[in-house]
């Protein structure tokens, strides 16, 4: 079961990160009775925050493994890792026995509109359109930097077994019914070379 850790954003994150837990024990213990395993996507959720900050409370290998402390599994997606930079091949040693999904979603970097913008995107204009950071945008995979040979290699290596889904926001693969499909075709010919079967 798959979610995120939001987040109350007129409250510090260390307030937050208390109320967690104590309330996600209860749920991964009535999960775990189950047979089911709670896992969080380390998506930044920015659009979340009125001003753009992380509204997710597990965007981060530190906030990961704060979240493995209470049981939760992780929902890996290299591109949210990108953007805030941080290697995403670099997660994957380390955590691999706590990632039982992956996402396959790539970003493209634009660094000169970061120069207009800063890491943090538009500030005055935020409110058109709360996802849009001005510096990146989510892509098919083999549209963006995330090097995917790289990343399945390092997974399989690190005994990966579990689902890896693509996830389509890429807005030139969008808006149509044929582009969407386009899209996927693309992310169909960059993927099935690398997975294992």
């Amino acid at each position: 079961m798959g979610t995120f850790i939001g987040r109350d954003w007129t409250k510090p994150v260390a307030e937050n990160l208390a109320e967690a837990e104590r309330i996600f024990p209860e749920l991964v213990d009535y999960a775990g009775e189950r047979g089911v395993k709670l896992i969080i996507e380390n998506c930044v959720m920015e659009g979340w925050h009125p001003d753009g900050y992380p509204g997710n409370l597990a965007y981060s290998p530190e906030l990961w493994e704060w979240m493995f402390d209470l049981g939760l599994y992780l929902n890996w997606d290299p591109s949210h890792l990108t953007w805030i930079g941080i290697d995403p091949v670099e997660t994957i040693a380390p955590y691999a026995d706590r990632i039982v999904h992956a996402q396959a979603k790539d970003v493209e970097l634009r660094p000169h509109d970061r120069q207009r913008y800063g890491h943090f995107g538009p500030a005055r204009d935020r409110t058109k359109n709360p996802w849009d950071m001005g510096w990146w945008r989510y892509r098919v995979p083999g549209r963006g930097q995330v090097d995917w040979g790289t990343v399945l290699d390092r997974l399989y290596e690190h005994g990966f077994t579990g689902t890896l889904s693509v996830e389509h926001e890429d807005p030139v693969w969008g808006g149509t019914p044929e582009k969407v499909v386009q899209g996927l075709d693309i992310a169909h010919s960059t993927l099935r070379p690398l997975i294992v079967d």
